[in-house]
């Protein structure tokens, strides 16, 4: 596999494969982390497994075991960011066992990255998916006495209270009113709320400021990676990322030069081929063998087939 040529991390490894921009690696993040030198990552940004009620086929520990299990990678984390990194952690929600009722294993890992593990929250971003499935079926269609859920929380955390950042890269478009305003203009002054809007307020910036609420539907079903996953027999990723939200946190807290974006859960390499878009350098890990197989297809790489099967069927 050719070799990544500027990436300037040397994890003393060979990669699983490699790309113009990145590289994917086979393995425990955990003991894959330590292979980095410390300050050396901008952005770490992944979706672990959730602890839900029903166990997936790539592994998932239980509410009650979680903070512990994600200890040992967050520590790691700490380490190899810089001084001005982020760690963008997507994670869902989980019902507890029996009940209608919420864990709060996910609050409760917060908690921990923050007290414990010393890392500043900067800011809750939650996204949106308007296309979920409503579900468990037993409360939210049988009985119907709760509601679909619908967004997950993903926590921005920084190495340091002021990671890098810049929200003039994800503007969003101005709506119609806004545009209105812009063109015939918005009284200043001070609102009931308190808030004063002054005149430089009307001026057109080129966009809105983005909201931490990202909508974002997750319906895509013939995209060309599980189009060539089910034409070759190879096993789907069953929770990955849509490519819009790696991509929002990328432009957002990263440049193209010099800053390195690491994936620790890359499962079908989402955030890698974001990168490769966006022109950052990336590196991935996934401990298995199949799904970095079939995430091959995401930068035209060619795919060993029988590795792909037959680690499936033996998973």
């Amino acid at each position: 596999m050719p070799m990544k040529e500027n990436l300037a991390i040397d994890l003393g490894l060979d990669p699983y494969y490699a790309t113009h921009y990145g590289e994917a690696y086979l393995g425990d993040s955990r003991e894959l982390l330590k292979n980095l030198p410390s300050d050396s990552i901008s952005l770490v940004i992944t979706s672990p497994p959730f602890a839900l009620r029903k166990k997936k086929n790539y592994g998932n520990p239980d509410a009650a075991d979680y903070v512990g299990w994600f200890r040992s990678f967050a520590t790691e984390v700490w380490r190899v960011l810089k001084s001005d990194g982020s760690f963008v952690v997507e994670i869902g929600g989980s019902w507890n066992q029996g009940n209608p009722t919420r864990s709060i294993y996910h609050y409760e890992l917060l908690v921990d990255l923050v007290n414990n593990a010393s890392f500043h929250l900067a800011q809750e971003f939650f996204w949106f998916n308007p296309a979920k499935m409503p579900g468990p079926a037993q409360w939210v269609t049988v009985e119907r006495t709760r509601c679909t859920d619908a967004v997950n929380t993903i926590w921005w955390l920084g190495k340091t209270a002021r990671p890098k950042a810049d929200n003039r890269r994800i503007l969003t478009p101005y709506s119609q009113s806004m545009k209105r305003l812009l063109e015939k203009g918005y009284n200043s002054g001070r609102r009931p709320s308190g808030h004063v809007v002054s005149e430089r307020w009307q001026n057109d910036l080129g966009g809105a400021i983005a909201k931490n609420l990202l909508e974002i539907s997750n319906t895509a079903s013939t995209d060309p990676y599980q189009k060539f996953c089910r034409e070759n027999q190879i096993p789907l990723h069953p929770a990955r990322f849509p490519w819009k939200l790696p991509k929002f946190f990328i432009e957002y807290l990263t440049d193209k030069d010099n800053d390195v974006v690491l994936d620790i859960f890359a499962g079908s390499n989402v955030t890698g081929s974001v990168c490769e878009q966006l022109k950052r350098s990336w590196i991935a890990f996934e401990m298995r063998q199949d799904f970095l197989e079939g995430s091959k297809c995401r930068f035209d790489l060619p795919v060993d087939l029988s590795i792909a099967r037959n680690q499936s069927e033996v998973s």
